[in-house]
């Protein structure tokens, strides 16, 4: 079978094309990497890794449970307490900002983009940053780790909350007008019950970035389990890190089950 003339021409331009892209990714890895300084490996690089190696594979059990002082279980319940709340701070407050920022729910693009411009302007401030002013602001422990993940996570859910109020169906929404409903019966009626299973489900994976986050926060002094886990990198107790860490791996593995089971339920 006979190729034909588009096939010809159009071919060698893809080939051409695909060398580019290769060309220009590799030109920006060798820019990447020359720029990283290189002043070599340490004499004492293999024995400080032997000695972490050997720390993280014998945990210090003992830390699992002290009842006069700061242990594991202690740590990363605060940390699992700072997720839950900065998730709830967030789910609420960002509600708001979805409904302004969805382009149907406004009969102006300027006000649904104006909403869009603010939680971009909010996801521009990593969670770390916001932690650091929250300390200056409140002093360090959980209270600013809980305000740094609540304000944060405002930008990225009520950005997926706006998108999930964008994708619904219009055809309630367009007969409870027809009837003569009224807004609030209309949101209540046609807007909530398709938009709450996408609610949930995003929150419920948001929880899980902030988990994970929660563990970070602590390592500036913003509360959970990275304060401990800094002061033992700090004093080289390295049976404790891998304690530390091995709590930190069981938690997240065991939320995200939960969470994943309950995800599947609802969409």
């Amino acid at each position: 079978m006979t190729k034909s003339w588009n096939e010809i021409v159009l071919k060698p331009k893809k080939n051409r094309y695909r060398w580019l892209i290769y060309v220009l990714l590799a030109a920006i890895y060798i820019w990447a990497f020359a720029g990283i300084p290189y002043t070599g490996i340490k004499e004492t690089a293999g024995q400080i890794t032997a000695a972490i190696m050997s720390g993280i594979f014998s945990p210090d059990w003992d830390y699992v449970y002290l009842p006069d002082g700061e242990d594991l279980l202690r740590g990363l319940l605060d940390t699992l307490a700072i997720s839950i709340l900065g998730t709830i701070i967030s789910t609420v407050l960002c509600i708001p900002f979805a409904f302004w920022a969805a382009v149907n729910m406004s009969r102006s693009k300027w006000v649904s983009g104006s909403g869009k411009l603010v939680l971009s302007f909010i996801r521009t401030f990593p969670e770390i940053i916001m932690a650091i002013l929250f300390i200056k602001a409140v002093g360090p422990g959980s209270f600013a780790g809980v305000l740094a993940l609540g304000l944060h996570s405002v930008g990225m859910l009520g950005k997926l909350f706006a998108d999930e109020v964008e994708n619904m169906d219009k055809g309630p929404t367009e007969a409870l007008i027809a009837s003569g409903a009224s807004r609030l019966q209309i949101l209540w009626f046609a807007v909530i019950p398709q938009v709450l299973p996408g609610f949930l489900s995003y929150t419920l994976y948001r929880f899980e970035i902030n988990l994970r986050s929660a563990t970070i926060l602590g390592v500036i002094g913003a509360g959970g389990i990275g304060t401990p886990l800094i002061f033992a990198l700090s004093s080289r107790n390295w049976d404790r890190v891998g304690i530390i860490l091995l709590g930190i791996i069981i938690m997240i593995t065991v939320i995200d089950m939960i969470s994943g089971a309950i995800r599947r339920k609802l969409v």
